[in-house]
């Protein structure tokens, strides 16, 4: 037997603590809480960012600036050897990517990237296409169209 697998059994059925049962309990009368204060009551503790009456970091820090992340158009991505798995000459749109588990909403802004090979030929419909995808495609055989 070795040390690991002794310590792993070991560490596996921890007792619970029972807090309050007496003074020789070892942790009888203030359970372990220490006397008086917010942390000895039941029920409340200070929030996470609290730092005992200075001011707090978040508040500390001076906010600048405006960031436009928000308002930017995120797009669900699909490889072109993704596109392998749907039939020669069907039609590739954001419903058939969704319903083939390539992405999660149908109503999602598709962009196909060109990573990988495609042997088939397909129409795919999505919103974004990059150059080296849209070659891929119409390489073997299949179109490209853009949805607004």
């Amino acid at each position: 037997m070795m040390i690991h697998e002794i310590t792993s059994q070991v560490g596996r059925h921890k007792r619970r603590r029972r807090v309050g049962r007496g003074a020789g309990s070892g942790l009888g009368k203030t359970s372990g809480r220490g006397h008086k204060g917010q942390r000895s009551r039941s029920g409340s503790l200070p929030p996470i960012t609290m730092e005992g009456g200075q001011m707090p970091l978040f508040r500390r820090i001076p906010k600048r600036g405006f960031n436009n992340a928000v308002f930017a158009a995120r797009y669900a991505i699909v490889n072109v050897d993704q596109l392998e798995q749907f039939d020669e000459e069907s039609r590739v749109d954001p419903q058939a990517l969704c319903q083939a588990g390539l992405i999660r909403r149908a109503d999602a802004k598709v962009k196909i990237l060109g990573n990988g090979e495609l042997n088939r030929r397909l129409s795919v419909v999505a919103h974004k296409f990059s150059r080296s995808a849209e070659q891929k495609i119409t390489s073997a055989g299949g179109s490209v169209q853009r949805l607004s």
